[in-house]
């Protein structure tokens, strides 16, 4: 068994449409890049077909990666999102000691982080310190840029 892979259902979605393109649409594509390929005669000085087989490869990787998640996924419903305290699925405003300024984060799992939506993982630095904090709390945390200070504001979801 794999790793648990925590998603939220719009990460569930999205997974899921990937999958479906990749199947219905670029694996077919694919197929017929080869094809015509090797219509073009030897294929050991082909770089057509060598581009159309990586291509392929990438693809067929991507595909048993996303099944691979999606067996192991565990979704996070709504529902189940308190806002007591910090959990994967809440969004967190948080004050910035050290800039004097608030941010606002959206813990989710790591198959879905987006850090220039504020899409942070529950496995990053920060995402792993607001886990379990309440609104009030303060933590420091390392991050590569130094230790910032952080403390929370509010819990939604």
């Amino acid at each position: 068994m794999g790793k648990q892979v925590i998603l939220t259902y719009d990460g569930l979605k999205k997974l899921e449409e990937e999958l479906d393109y990749l199947k219905s649409v670029k694996r077919p594509e694919v197929a017929e890049k080869i094809k015509q390929a090797r219509a073009f005669g030897d294929l050991s000085e082909n770089s057509e077909y060598d581009e159309a087989k990586n291509e392929q490869a990438f693809i067929e990787g991507r595909i048993a990666t996303i099944e691979a998640m999606l067996r192991n996924a565990q979704v996070i419903d709504e529902e189940d999102i308190t806002i007591d305290k910090v959990g994967v699925g809440c969004t967190v405003k948080v004050y910035d000691e050290d800039f004097k300024e608030e941010a606002e984060y959206t813990i989710v799992g790591s198959t879905e982080a987006d850090p220039m939506n504020n899409k942070i993982s529950d496995e990053s630095p920060i995402g792993k310190a607001l886990l379990g904090k309440k609104v009030g709390d303060t933590i420091s945390v390392e991050v590569p840029a130094g230790i910032i200070k952080l403390k929370v504001l509010e819990i939604h979801k």
